[in-house]
């Protein structure tokens, strides 16, 4: 074996342990933080539902009206897609007294301007909006970003079946106010909202007929 080989031969098997002490160390870095990220996200969710049903005695998630489940109905899916639309889990909240006090449902709308807006919907077992909590947005600064506190407090407490938004400034119970200048963003909230709604008519189509 000349020397340029053995050179060759000698670099390629450094590269080869210094490729697999990093695959060794990235490994060890994902099992020590995955377990804390896990929590971290699961106590973000508590908060998102909390934020929605301050004064419920807490949440259980609605095994029966998961995504991966197939309860929602194909043509309600199907529609939500067309959307940019995905729901995600959904939280029963129940009250002191062991009942359904309503439904915090998880949206997320692939529509907005800066990338995926997610909100949690609360609504109550009446079909009143209780209001919604922003898990994750992007949008730009000082216009979309603006969703929290322009358009969030809008809802709350909107006893509809769907909403729409305007930028002449709302006239019907059902209308709210778009952010100016960030009519895209807009648009996703309202979409994502209108898709908590429908699933819990669908919700509550299942519980009237069981």
């Amino acid at each position: 074996m000349n020397k340029d080989v053995k050179a060759a031969f000698k670099d390629g098997l450094v590269l080869v342990i210094i490729t697999l002490i990093a695959g060794l160390a990235l490994g060890a870095v994902y099992q020590l933080t995955k377990e804390p990220i896990a929590q971290q996200k699961e106590l973000a969710l508590a908060e998102s539902c909390r934020a929605v049903f301050p004064d419920e005695e807490g949440f259980v998630q609605a095994t029966s009206f998961t995504p991966c489940d197939h309860a929602l109905s194909e043509q309600l899916k199907t529609q939500l897609a067309g959307e940019g639309i995905t729901v995600g889990n959904i939280y029963n909240a129940v009250s002191a007294d062991g009942n359904t006090a309503g439904y915090a449902i998880e949206v997320t709308s692939s529509e907005g301007y800066g990338g995926d807006i997610k909100l949690m919907c609360g609504i109550s077992s009446e079909g009143v909006l209780r209001g919604v909590s922003i898990l994750e947005i992007s949008e730009t600064a000082g216009l979309g970003m603006r969703a929290e506190s322009v358009l969030a407090p809008q809802i709350h407490n909107m006893n509809v079946t769907e909403i729409t938004f305007t930028k002449t400034g709302k006239t019907a119970e059902n209308e709210i106010d778009a952010i100016s200048g960030a009519t895209i963003t807009t648009t996703a909230f309202t979409n994502i909202v209108n898709a908590a709604l429908d699933v819990y008519g669908e919700i509550s189509s299942v519980k009237g007929g069981a």
